[in-house]
């Protein structure tokens, strides 16, 4: 795919815009940092909403500690207890009859809540904490933070062989490769926590409606909404939900309501928007991720196929009950494999000043990569320009810095050579102009 030539921004930098093209937004040498999975690709879609998920709060509103001291959660805001139980009813992922609701501050929090509540506090010694690799990186890192007696990390759950009670978390679809997984210690006096944060149709095709005992989920994933810092538990035991709001009592004193209200509009504006599929208005908010999500990916595959340095997971075609349709999994972070030889894949991605999270954080192998799916139009267009003028690597090829012929003169002036087909040379000079080499366009592959 042939790129479109080149725009000067307004600070005389030049800049690539989509599908290889040039935006006024990122200079060409930026770092892109696709560490994070900050969603701000939905911007797009919520700017496009207008005033339709705008609140006002007055001055004399949302004093109180307290929003309904008769539930479980007494800072639960009724609004968005309310939008919870429509959004969900309406994909139809989760049931949530028969479960208590407790909000926090994100779902690390209430990962946090649910170890305090679901151990026993008359126990000799900590209970293990384990998760099947690749994990969520940040696991590791909650769980041992406040060095609790109550429970430490046990590591790998594949590994995990011990006849004693356990906590295991189970991501699905998982964090950081997108496939669906189930417990894998299966042992007895183990306890299940289900991180679901990604258990939506934009994401994943939504197959049953699932009915755990511990869910967790956060407007992060969901609407993009990471700021608000509100997630939520549908917890099935209403005694587990009592102690992980005693949790929340003692950290935090609740959850701002200001940042309920505003979450509990959008989920609403979400929830009524599902009812319009093929709608005109473009009012479905997961109409427009699954298209957006579709369209990445097949970029980064057909990328990632010309370079012939990375490989990709592969995911099945599955009937998707929101959707009514086949589709298959697109999701949040790209699970990227470096050829062999590469044993640091996130120094290979570095070189090219694109910020990504080493396997080793997830307790996975150096020679992966996970990369966020969800960043800007021009992070991810920046990207896919970048990943496609990494070259395949020969025995014998690499030269100083490993990674094929990339050259500075010492002028501002930087060439990029494809030594894998010699198609691609860019030049990028220190006036702050593009110029490609051969025959005038730069190839997104």
């Amino acid at each position: 795919m042939g790129g479109t030539g080149t725009r000067r921004s307004t600070n005389g930098n030049d800049t690539l815009d989509s599908r290889g093209g040039v935006t006024g937004n990122i200079p060409l040498d930026a770092v892109i940092n696709l560490d994070h999975g900050d969603p701000t690709m939905y911007e797009y879609f919520w700017r496009n909403m207008g005033e339709k998920c705008t609140i006002v709060i007055n001055g004399d509103e949302c004093l109180s500690y307290f929003s309904n001291p008769k539930n479980p959660c007494w800072f639960l805001e009724p609004k968005l207890e309310e939008s919870i139980k429509n959004l969900h009813g309406a994909v139809a992922n989760v049931v949530t009859d028969g479960y208590s609701i407790v909000v926090g501050t994100g779902s690390s929090q209430l990962f946090q809540a649910a170890l305090y509540a679901i151990t026993s506090h008359d126990q000799s010694s900590q209970i293990n904490v384990v998760s099947a690799a690749p994990y969520y990186s940040a696991y590791q890192e909650i769980t041992d933070l406040v060095k609790s007696g109550l429970f430490k990390w046990g590591g790998d759950a594949h590994t995990f062989d011990k006849d004693e009670p356990y906590i295991e978390l189970v991501t699905s679809p998982n964090n950081p490769n997108g496939v669906i997984r189930g417990p894998v210690v299966n042992g007895d006096g183990g306890i299940l926590v289900h991180d679901l944060a990604y258990y939506w149709p934009q994401y994943t095709p939504i197959t049953t409606r699932l009915d755990h005992d511990i869910m967790l989920f956060t407007a992060s994933k969901c609407t993009g909404h990471a700021g608000s810092r509100i997630g939520w538990a549908l917890v099935k035991d209403k005694d587990v939900a009592k102690k992980m709001t005693k949790f929340m009592e003692v950290s935090s004193i609740g959850v701002s309501k200001e940042s309920q209200l505003r979450v509990a509009k959008i989920l609403q504006v979400v929830a009524d928007g599902c009812k319009q599929f093929g709608s005109s208005s473009g009012d479905n908010f997961f109409e427009f991720g699954l298209k957006m999500m579709k369209e990445r990916w097949e970029i980064l595959r057909e990328t990632v196929k010309k370079t012939r340095m990375f490989t990709l997971p592969k995911y099945p075609d599955q009937h998707c009950n929101y959707f009514g349709d086949i589709t298959q999994a697109y999701p949040a972070f790209a699970w990227i494999k470096c050829k062999e030889g590469i044993e640091d894949c996130e120094k290979l991605f570095r070189d090219h000043k694109i910020l990504t999270r080493s396997g080793k954080k997830f307790g996975s192998d150096p020679g992966y990569v996970r990369v966020s799916m969800l960043s800007r139009e021009e992070d991810f267009n920046l990207f896919i320009n970048r990943l496609s003028l990494i070259p395949c690597i020969k025995s014998g090829d690499q030269n100083a810095n490993g990674y094929g012929n990339r050259t500075n003169n010492g002028n501002g002036n930087e060439n990029y050579e494809s030594v894998g087909n010699g198609k691609e040379n860019l030049n990028v000079n220190g006036n702050g102009n593009m110029n490609v080499i051969g025959n005038g366009n730069v190839y997104v592959n």
